[in-house]
Formats: C-alpha cells, sequence, structure tokens
C-alpha cells in the first residue's frame, strides 16, 4: 500500500498531469460545442424491429486438451436460429470453404451466399485473416457468419411490413478483403431499394456499438459541453473532424460518397451518429451507424429505435430487440454441458474403447477441481 508520503506526491503528480492536458481537454470540448446546431429530438414512431448477432466467443468457447471448439450461432430477436456452425483452429479452411457450397457450387449456407455474391470461393479470399497462420481466424470466422446472415436477411428476404434491422455493432470492419467490405454493403443497399420499388415496403439498416473509440475519447468533453442537456432525446451526426480525431484510419472514418483526395473509405459504409434515447442529462449515450445512403431518414430510423429502447431490459434505454437477440443466441448453461459431453464422447471415440476409461477419469478429476471453487 502507498503510505502519506507517497499519496501526497502522487497527488501531485497527477494534478501535475492532469492540468498539461487541460488545453486538450478546452480543443475536445470546442468540438462537442460544434454539433449543438445538429442536435436534433427524436420523435418516437411504431415499427417491427428485427435484430441480429452471434453469441458473445466468450460463451461459446469448448476446451478438452488439445481439442479446441468455438461454437459460432446467430440468432435473431424472434429466437429464430439464422446460422450455427462449430470449427477449430486446427480446421481445415479450404474444406470449411467448401462446406458453405452444394456439390453443384450453389451456396448452402448464408456465409455461402455471401460468398457467392462477392464473387469468391474461398475464405481465404473473402477475408486476408483467414489464413489459419494464427488461431484467431475462429473469431473472425464468427464475425464473417455474422456479416454473412445479415447479407441474407436484407438481400434474400421478403418483408410484409416496414422493418428496422438493427446489427450488435457499427457498419464498419477490417476483416474483409480489399473493397468487398464495401461491395457487400452496396449489393445491401441494392436489394434495399428493390424492396421499396416493388414491395412498397422500407427496410432500413443500422449498426448500434456500447461502445466506441470516438464516444470514450468525448465522453467527458460532451458531458462539460452540456449539448445533449435539452430535455429530450435526441441525436447528431459525428463531425469528421471528431473521427479523425479518434481514429487514424481514413478508409475505417471516411463517408463512402466523399470524393475528396486521400484513402477512399473500404471499411465503412454507415455515418456516424452519438444517440441518447432518454430525456434526462444522465442517460446513456450510444454510436449508432446509418447506411451512408439512408442518411436523410435518420430522423425516422431513431424514432424507431427510442421506441424500442424505452422497453429494454436489463439494460436501460438500449434497444430491447438487440437484447432479445443477445438472450436468445448465449451458448451456455445445459447447452454449454450438452456440447462440453458430445466433445467428450467424441474424443472417447477417437481413442477406441480400451483407452476411453482413461477419458473418464480424466473428465471426472477436472469436474472435481472445477466444484471446489464454486
Amino acid at each position: 500500500m502507498f503510505d502519506a508520503d507517497q499519496i501526497k506526491q502522487l497527488k501531485h503528480l497527477i494534478g501535475d498531469q492532469v492540468e498539461a492536458g487541460r488545453a486538450e481537454l478546452d480543443e475536445l470540448v470546442g468540438h462537442a460545442r460544434a454539433i449543438r446546431p445538429e442536435v436534433r429530438v427524436i420523435k418516437p414512431r411504431a415499427a417491427t424491429s428485427v435484430a441480429l448477432m452471434s453469441s458473445d466467443g466468450g460463451n461459446n468457447k469448448i476446451a478438452f486438451n488439445p481439442f479446441y471448439l468455438q461454437v459460432v450461432r446467430v440468432v435473431d430477436s424472434n429466437g429464430k436460429e439464422l446460422c450455427l456452425e462449430v470449427v477449430s483452429p486446427i480446421a481445415d479452411i479450404d474444406a470449411l470453404s467448401r462446406r458453405q457450397f452444394h456439390e453443384d457450387g450453389s451456396p448452402r449456407t448464408a456465409l455461402g451466399k455471401m460468398m457467392h455474391g462477392l464473387g469468391v470461393e474461398r475464405l481465404q479470399d473473402l477475408s486476408p485473416m483467414m489464413s489459419g497462420k494464427s488461431p484467431s481466424w475462429v473469431q473472425v470466422f464468427r464475425d464473417l457468419c455474422e456479416w454473412a446472415t445479415l447479407y441474407d436477411l436484407i438481400c434474400h428476404r421478403d418483408y410484409a411490413v416496414d422493418t428496422l434491422i438493427v446489427r450488435d455493432g457499427l457498419l464498419r470492419s477490417k476483416i474483409f478483403q480489399g473493397e468487398l467490405f464495401v461491395k457487400m454493403g452496396e449489393q445491401m443497399y441494392d436489394a434495399i431499394d428493390r424492396v421499396a420499388r416493388h414491395d412498397r415496403r422500407k427496410v432500413w439498416l443500422v449498426g448500434l456499438a456500447k461502445r466506441t473509440q470516438v464516444l470514450e475519447y468525448y465522453r467527458l468533453a460532451i458531458s462539460l459541453s452540456g449539448v445533449f442537456d435539452n430535455g429530450a432525446p435526441c441525436f447528431a451526426k459525428v463531425p469528421a473532424g471528431m473521427l479523425e480525431k479518434a481514429y487514424q484510419w481514413e478508409e475505417y472514418t471516411r463517408d463512402i460518397n466523399d470524393d475528396s483526395p486521400g484513402e477512399k473509405p473500404k471499411f465503412n459504409f454507415g455515418s456516424m451518429y452519438f444517440v441518447r434515447f432518454g430525456p434526462y442529462s444522465g442517460d446513456p449515450i450510444w454510436t449508432v451507424d446509418i447506411m451512408s445512403r439512408q442518411d436523410k431518414e435518420a430522423q425516422a430510423i431513431f424514432g424507431y429505435l427510442q421506441a424500442d429502447a424505452v422497453a429494454g431490459f436489463p439494460i436501460p434505454l438500449y434497444p430491447n430487440c438487440i437484447q432479445q437477440a443477445d438472450s436468445f443466441s448465449r451458448v451456455a448453461d445445459l447447452d454449454m454441458d450438452i456440447i462440453e459431453d458430445q466433445l467428450v464422447d467424441a474424443v472417447r471415440g477417437q481413442v477406441g474403447e480400451d483407452k476411453a476409461p482413461v477419458i473418464d477419469a480424466l473428465r471426472l478429476a477436472s469436474d472435481v477441481a472445477a466444484r471446489r471453487y464454486e
């Protein structure tokens, strides 16, 4: 523990550093105040909301060394399963690529449909991170499956009513090869436009993140400036200057309609907003991406989201449709026990009947050790 003299010294050192950073804070507050004229009050609306997300990677890792499995499961807010895969870091990625297609080459899965639409046949051509050189490719595969189900939901489904589709996360990604991410966004917008023309139905796509670098960087400045202190749910577009201050990649922050010189956007097809769904200054502020080509419909989109967020539980003033999808998609408790039992049974089958008691003994020893700390 620090003694009294050390605490006094720390107080002075911390105070000196904060004083040195005061100019930076004043600059950030100035940036935040600049968005005050752009703040708009949200007018609530009613709509059908659909969200999709994959289960948290921390909840669906199963290991019985040296075997390690990642269960990829994507579920929408109605509880409908959209994707189910099981992969391992030692899996054959070429075989995994072929598994997305039928023998005649037609897509078999949502990921296969996205690959076909983007003109690639191998996962390695879809993402440079699918090379297999790092075990982390299984997490990238999970993200690709989530984007694929979103792509399938928009490009290959019919809608009887106007629908808001909500992704848990921004409409930005750095896992795709070259221009494929922007190409995917263009195909999804074309599908949305086709639904509007042929079926007279509106489909909107947004991505909402609980935490983002730009919001964390400006959170204190936004609170000090009071730009959202208007007593109502509200939103404001994040200026390009704020994004440039918080992020170092132009291709991640630039709007797809930005024709100015420099690196073109290839990791982004969204326009970023700060949104507060509650009326009070202490209510949480979220970062939301709207498809750039749907920017003019921001008021309607946030009206639908606000109506859904008011019912949010257990996270207050956070879209309930995302929370429902999260609840349905979790792989835990009894489901996890069943998967672990299946893994152990598969290992027993591989080693043969004469060695099966060894596997059982290892599993029993592991369970006893774990129960000691429960």
